[in-house]
C-alpha cells in the first residue's frame, strides 16, 4: 500500500510543521476558557482537541479534510479513508491498488465466528459488533511489534497494518453478525471485484438488495465515516489508542460509545416516529395530517426525533444527500414521502411552538437515513447501529494513524472535587 503510506507520511510532515510554527507563535497562549457549567456539563462546547481529519462548521455542515460533504458524496468509502488520512483525495491509480490489498487482508477468524454464534440469540448487533473485533486483538501488527521494542516514530506504520486488516474484514463480519442474528446464520462470501460498501450490501443477503441498494451502502458509509475528534465514540476511541492500547481495544471502545441511545440510535428513533405516523394514517398521509401528528408529540411533552444538532444550525448537508437519494430512488416510497412532509412542517413548528421555541430546528442525518434502509429491507432496527459503525471506524483508525504518526501522549485531563470548585469561586468573588 505504497501510495497510501506515502502520503500519510507527507501529511505528517506537514502536520508536524505546522505544529512547530503554532508553538513557535505562543504555545502558552489561552485559547478558551472554561466555565463552571462546562466542567458539570460534559465539557460541552469545550476547546480542548485538535481534529485534522475533519471539522463542523454551523452553517456549512460537516468537512472532511477541506472538501464539504456535497463534493464528496459521491466518492468510495475507500477514497474517504484516505481523504481522512492523508488530507486529499487519492489519484486514479489508489481504488485498483487498495482494493487489491483489502481482499488479502478480508477473511474473518473462524474463531471470531465460533464466539459470535455461541452468543445468546438476543445478544444486541453493536455487542457482537465489538466483541468480533476485539475477539481478533490478538492478532494486532502494533502489539506484536511494540513487545518486540519499536520507535515511537514508527507506531503509525504499525497502526496503519491494524487499521488496514481490520477494514478489510469489516463488511464480512458486519454482514456476517446480520445474517447469524437476524437471518439462517448462513454466511455470503464476499465477492472480489466489488469495492468495499457493495461487498456489504451483497454478503447482507437482502431480498431488495442490487445496485441501489449497493449505491445507498456507499452513500451511508461515506456520510458517517468521521465528526471532528469530541464526539462519544471518536473520543473514546483515541483515548484508549493514547494509552498504546492497540487498534483493536480502540475500535471496541469506540463502538461501545456508539451503541448509546444519545449517540448512536439516532436514525431508528427517527424510522419509529415516521411508521407511527404511518400506521395512524395509513399510506395516504397528507401534511396537514403530519403537522398535527407533530403538535399532538410535542403537546405530549416529547421532541422530535431528527430534529436538532449540537453544532449545526442549518439543515444538515448529509440530510441533504440522503433525501437527493431517495427523491431518485425512492420517491414512491410511502417513509420516504413522510420524511419530507416532516421536513416541509417541522422546522416551523419549532420555530413558533408555543411550548418553547428551538433554536435549531432543522434535521440531522438521522432524519431520512433510516427510512431509505427500511425501503430496501433492511428493517431490523437494532441493526441500523453496526451499519454507523461500519463507517465510524475509518474515523476511528484514520485519527489514532495520525495521532501516533505525530507523537501525541496519552490524554489525561485534571478532575477536581465540588470543594475545590466552590473554593474558586469564592477566590473569584473575593478578588471581584
Amino acid at each position: 500500500m505504497s501510495i497510501l503510506r506515502n502520503e500519510i507520511k507527507n501529511n505528517l510532515t506537514q502536520l508536524k510543521d505546522e505544529i512547530d510554527q503554532i508553538f513557535a507563535g505562543g504555545r502558552d497562549t489561552v485559547l478558551s476558557e472554561v466555565t463552571v457549567g462546562q466542567v458539570y456539563g460534559g465539557m460541552r462546547g469545550l476547546t480542548a482537541l485538535v481534529c485534522n481529519t475533519s471539522f463542523v462548521d454551523p452553517y456549512s455542515g460537516l468537512h472532511i479534510g477541506k472538501y464539504t460533504v456535497e463534493e464528496l458524496a459521491d466518492k468510495f468509502p475507500e477514497e474517504i479513508f484516505f481523504l481522512l488520512c492523508t488530507g486529499k483525495l487519492p489519484g486514479p491509480d489508489f481504488l485498483s491498488e487498495f482494493r487489491k490489498e483489502l481482499n488479502e487482508r478480508s477473511g474473518v477468524p473462524q474463531y471470531t465466528w465460533d464466539m459470535l454464534r455461541v452468543l445468546p440469540k438476543d445478544t444486541h448487533p453493536m455487542s457482537m459488533l465489538s466483541l468480533g473485533i476485539l475477539s481478533m486483538e490478538q492478532e494486532s501488527i502494533f502489539k506484536k511489534n511494540y513487545l518486540k521494542g519499536i520507535a515511537k516514530s514508527d507506531y503509525w506504520k504499525f497502526t496503519l497494518e491494524d487499521a488496514l486488516n481490520v477494514i478489510a474484514k469489516l463488511p464480512e463480519l458486519a454482514a456476517g453478525i446480520y445474517r447469524i442474528r437476524f437471518c439462517d446464520g448462513k454466511l455470503i462470501e464476499r465477492n472480489p471485484e466489488l469495492d468495499w460498501a457493495a461487498n456489504l450490501a451483497l454478503m447482507l443477503g437482502l431480498p431488495d438488495s442490487g445496485k441501489e441498494f449497493a449505491n445507498l451502502m456507499r452513500l451511508y458509509l461515506v456520510l458517517h465515516c468521521d465528526h471532528e475528534g469530541g464526539n462519544v465514540s471518536a473520543f473514546t476511541s483515541r483515548v484508549v489508542n493514547s494509552a498504546l492500547s492497540d487498534l483493536y481495544y480502540a475500535i471496541s471502545a469506540g463502538l461501545n460509545g456508539l451503541a448509546g441511545p444519545l449517540h448512536g440510535l439516532a436514525n431508528q428513533e427517527c424510522l419509529r416516529f415516521i411508521l407511527e405516523i404511518k400506521e395512524k394514517y395509513g399510506d395516504d398521509v397528507d401534511e396537514n395530517q403530519v403537522k398535527q401528528f407533530v403538535l399532538d408529540t410535542l403537546d405530549g411533552g416529547k421532541v422530535i426525533p431528527g430534529y436538532g444538532h449540537a453544532v449545526l444550525r442549518v439543515t444538515d448537508p448529509r440530510f441533504k444527500e440522503f433525501m437527493s437519494f431517495g427523491k431518485q430512488y425512492c420517491a414512491d416510497d410511502v417513509c420516504y414521502q413522510i420524511a419530507e412532509k416532516l421536513f416541509l412542517v417541522v422546522p416551523d413548528i419549532l420555530k413558533t411552538y408555543k411550548g418553547g421555541k428551538v433554536a435549531n430546528p432543522w434535521p440531522n442525518v438521522d432524519a431520512a437515513s433510516g427510512s431509505l434502509l427500511y425501503k430496501y429491507g433492511l428493517n431490523q432496527f437494532d441493526y441500523y447501529t453496526v451499519l454507523f459503525g461500519v463507517s465510524r471506524v475509518l474515523g476511528f483508525c484514520a485519527q489514532n494513524i495520525l495521532a501516533q504518526g505525530l507523537g501525541q501522549p496519552i490524554i489525561r485531563p485534571k478532575s477536581v472535587t465540588n470543594k475545590w470548585v466552590a473554593e474558586k469561586l469564592m477566590e473569584n468573588k473575593v478578588n471581584t
